[in-house]
């Protein structure tokens, strides 16, 4: 079993910062890409940051300049720096990883997409 367990959630006001941090555990051989997604209230879930093991990133529009996303490779953690944060930014954020896990017994080996429970982020104007 994988699990990706969030936290750094909470209310902050507009302008302010966050930092939302994610460990993935369980049966985990390795993890390729690593990433945040957020879902707004009534809205589909959207690409907010990915990090490759190789240390690439890739950042929604929205969000250039202001977040970044860093991993530690023998943690297994992803964080998401969020600076400058604005109303439009309120979503649930959700963790994304990449990994290649195995099978009870370890007889079966698989790479599968996880997703951690997601921690709210609310901006207050």
């Amino acid at each position: 079993q994988v699990q990706l367990v969030e936290s750094g959630g909470g209310l902050v006001q507009a302008g302010g910062s966050l930092r939302l941090s994610c460990a993935a555990s369980g049966s985990i051989l390795s993890i390729n890409t690593m990433g945040w997604y957020r879902q707004a209230s009534g809205k589909e879930r959207e690409l907010v940051a990915t990090i490759t093991s190789g240390g690439t990133t890739n950042f929604a529009d929205s969000v250039k300049g202001r977040f970044t996303i860093s991993r530690d490779i023998a943690k297994n953690t992803v964080d998401l720096q969020m600076n400058s944060l604005k109303p439009e930014d309120i979503a649930v954020y959700f963790c994304n990883a990449q990994i290649m896990t195995y099978t009870t017994g370890g007889h079966y080996k698989y790479q599968a997409n996880f997703w951690g429970q997601g921690t709210q982020v609310t901006v207050s104007s």
